[in-house]
């Protein structure tokens, strides 16, 4: 039997059949799914990435095309569009993100193969595969037309290129190698797949660069330190130079479409016949930090009347400021649309609050994000509406959704701690690891920094960092045969 689950077609056969579970019996749709089905349809018909509005084909920079164009892609093979082709592209979400539990596997029994050793790495390869084809939290998102599984694929190999990338910039600097050449071929050749896979992970998720600066960043405290400042500029350049290659089509469509400079998609998401909300937006930021307040404000602008019941106590220093905002909102609901001299009003309130409580909007508030979008029972997808309070009652009416929403929680508890026990026995076992797992947490603490600054705090948007926790919890629960690799050259 042992023999049998170290298979790795076992444990991909086990993430196969909870993948189709998901598919089969809960798919899901999200506001965003008919946007990118829309924008993949006009691709198709029109030859054109874009939107209808007000009846006219109207080119868009709205969302990143990575996405589109696998839909797209799925709606030529098929014949298929829409929503009759969701099944196709949720079987390929499938075959994507049991790739993704691979390169999950190739990460963990890196890293162990750095610390300790090529015979761990070979037991780690294994449970990192189950880990990761077992993991609930990336298999539902296979089951919903979003962005969400490619992203993290190739998150996960950009990841994977990141410690092979330390690797050979460790080796490179072991005091038994002499430094002769300006170039190391070995580095360079994974400096160049690390720029290019950010580069194709920024086709699906705009803020993927952040792991690009991070990595540099990261590694160059270690060339400076060697003196080697010019070879770190040439690799570092280089990684950068092929990122802005995948990027580069991209960015010549928005000039000649669009007539604009973007090689991303803009911050704010807006059509081009939009106006971002920025007062509301910097309003809400100094509240605003669970995602039952985005369903009930955040999403329901310009769209729907807003409640001010739904609204809590603590988006008001006083009972003034909450009857000028029940105002804006009156005057919001007349025909739902946020004018902009309300926006304006918004803002000045956002200006107000933060004077007032400047660390309440930069600290506390953006804190409680960080707790909404890491510490959550990540069931937004299924049918439970994760309802926990107050516990006695819900364990009476409600008893199965109840058990499910604490069993999810404390799942994710459990990645994380183990992901943090991983990282420490990493870092304690041996200095050769370290350039690698600095950088690797460094993206993830930076990562979570700036999605706080994110207009709603959603869990989803930190599934990309799930590869690297996934390959770290893995470490946790190594049992060591023999003596960790105890070469410790400079880092």
């Amino acid at each position: 039997m042992k023999r049998v689950l170290s298979h790795p077609l076992v444990a991909l056969a086990a993430g196969l059949a909870l993948r189709l579970f998901f598919v089969l019996k809960s798919p899901a749709t999200s506001g965003d799914t008919p946007l990118y089905e829309e924008l993949a349809t006009n691709w198709v018909k029109h030859g054109a990435y874009a939107l209808s509005l007000n009846d006219v084909i109207t080119p868009v920079d709205v969302r990143m095309p990575g996405y589109p164009a696998i839909l797209a892609l799925i709606y030529l093979m098929t014949g298929r569009s829409g929503e009759a082709a969701r099944l196709p592209v949720m079987l390929l979400q499938i075959a994507a993100d049991l790739l993704c539990s691979i390169a999950i596997a190739r990460i963990a029994s890196s890293l162990v193969k750095l610390t300790f050793g090529p015979d761990p790495s070979k037991r780690v390869f294994t449970l990192a595969l189950w880990l990761a084809a077992l993991c609930p939290f990336t298999a539902d998102y296979t089951a919903v037309i979003l962005t969400e599984t490619l992203a993290t694929l190739f998150s996960a190999i950009t990841i994977y290129f990141l410690v092979r990338l330390a690797e050979s910039h460790t080796e490179l600097f072991h005091p038994s190698n002499r430094l002769k050449a300006s170039w190391d071929k070995t580095s360079a050749h994974w400096a160049a797949f690390f720029g290019l896979t950010v580069g194709a992970t920024t086709l699906f998720r705009p803020e993927s660069p952040l792991l690009l600066v991070v990595a540099w960043i990261v590694l160059a405290m270690s060339f400076v330190k060697h003196g080697e400042f010019l070879r770190w500029l040439k690799l570092a350049s280089l990684s950068g130079l092929l990122c802005f290659l995948v990027l580069l089509p991209w960015t010549i469509r928005n000039a000649v479409a669009l007539h604009e400079f973007q090689p991303l998609a803009p911050k704010d998401a807006t059509l081009p016949s939009e106006r971002p909300p920025t007062g509301f937006m910097a309003w809400e930021r100094s509240w605003l930090y669970r995602m039952s307040e985005c369903y009930a404000v955040t999403w329901k602008l310009n769209e729907e009347n807003i409640n001010l019941a739904d609204i809590p106590a603590r988006a008001f220093d006083s009972e003034s400021e909450k009857e000028h905002v029940a105002r804006l909102i009156e005057r919001h609901n007349k025909n739902n649309n946020l004018s902009a001299e309300a926006d304006s009003e918004f803002g000045v309130i956002a200006k107000r609050r933060t004077a007032q409580h400047p660390l309440r909007t930069y600290l506390v508030i953006p804190f409680q994000r960080v707790l909404t979008i890491w510490f959550t029972p990540r069931i937004e997808l299924l049918p439970y509406n994760g309802t926990v309070f107050p516990l006695a009652d819900e364990w009476e009416n409600d008893r199965p959704d109840l058990v499910v929403t604490l069993f999810f929680f404390f799942l994710d508890i459990f990645y994380l701690l183990a992901a943090i026990c991983g990282a420490w026995k990493l870092w304690e076992s041996s200095g050769r690891v370290r350039l690698a797992l600095a950088a690797i947490l460094a993206y993830v603490v930076i990562r979570t920094a700036f999605l706080t600054t994110v207009e709603a705090p959603e869990p989803r948007y930190v599934l990309v960092c799930f590869p690297a926790i996934l390959a770290l919890a893995t470490v946790a629960f190594l049992k060591r045969s023999g003596a960790p690799n105890t070469i410790h050259p400079p880092t």
